[in-house]
């Protein structure tokens, strides 16, 4: 995919997300039950959370959203990113801590953690153990290739053939793999560095992964990874805490004020866009 393709694509995705509304005091959300409509106040005072310690739980191993800057050797991402803006606004301090995915809903809903990034796709399902903050980004799950991969060129072909496809398990990714190819074609990753590496190796003939994070993997591998055309889903994403946690209103209230103001639109330029160089092999 041309880097305006995928800057544009990037940015068509962020404008199904929250969005300024009526003369800038509130802002419109995709709200966890996948509707729209105002959440905190865009423009107004925000809650102050006293400086109160908030634990977040990551993987540090999902680009761009989160990962262990190979410079520094500390976490970074547009999770790192968010948060440090939110608890800004919010008076709180965020705390990371490296978790994997296949527990990570579980800890959040049993109070391991206030709550947990990781870029979750928000479900019916996933609403039944956690609450969902308003959705902060809706993606699409695409598939990824080798960049001189010929034996099949659009989803149509890869569908009708035989081909591996990996992706990371526990995901909404695996339930599409599923859906759409058939537990025999998957083969199933921890995680999505994991994935990556099988399919540049050539143990995996493709990839589902969300667009956001697979322009994330491609980066500087742009010479050897592509984003085929066309979705195979769409999904909004959210943070995740505990039911009934107090932190859900002042987060949706943060999240609006930094829709209205741009500093969404500036994360996304810098984690979802060509600018963004860093890949899984730096991580790895």
């Amino acid at each position: 995919m041309r880097a305006n393709s995928k800057l544009w694509l990037v940015i068509a995705a962020l404008a199904l997300v929250a969005v300024a509304c009526g003369g800038g005091t509130s802002a419109t959300t995709v709200s966890s039950d996948g509707t729209t409509g105002t959440t905190g106040t865009a423009t107004g005072e925000l809650p102050d959370l006293g400086g109160q310690n908030v634990t977040v739980a990551v993987e540090n191993q999902y680009l761009p959203f989160n990962y262990i800057d190979p410079a520094s050797g500390e976490g970074a991402g547009w999770d790192y990113d968010a948060l440090a803006e939110i608890c800004d606004r919010l008076n709180c301090v965020p705390e990371f801590v490296a978790t994997g995915w296949e527990g990570m809903i579980i800890a959040v809903s049993e109070g391991q953690f206030d709550m947990a990034a990781d870029g979750i796709t928000i479900t019916d399902e996933r609403a039944q153990q956690v609450d969902f903050s308003d959705g902060y980004l809706s993606v699409e799950q695409r598939l990824l290739a080798r960049l001189d991969e010929d034996r099949f060129t659009t989803l149509e072909e890869f569908a009708a053939s035989d081909y591996l496809v990996g992706t990371q398990t526990g995901t909404t990714n695996f339930e599409t793999a599923t859906a759409e190819y058939g537990e025999d074609r998957i083969t199933g990753f921890a995680d999505f560095t994991l994935a990556i590496q099988a399919l540049i190796a050539g143990d995996v003939d493709a990839v589902i992964i969300d667009d956001t994070a697979g322009v994330g993997y491609q980066g500087e591998n742009a010479d050897q990874l592509k984003l085929l055309d066309g979705s195979l889903a769409s999904d909004a994403l959210g943070f995740i805490f505990p039911k009934g946690s107090e932190l859900v209103d002042p987060f949706n209230a943060a999240l609006a004020s930094m829709e209205a103001d741009g500093t969404m639109d500036a994360l996304a330029e810098k984690f979802f866009s060509p600018a963004f160089t860093i890949t899984s092999d730096d991580i790895g």
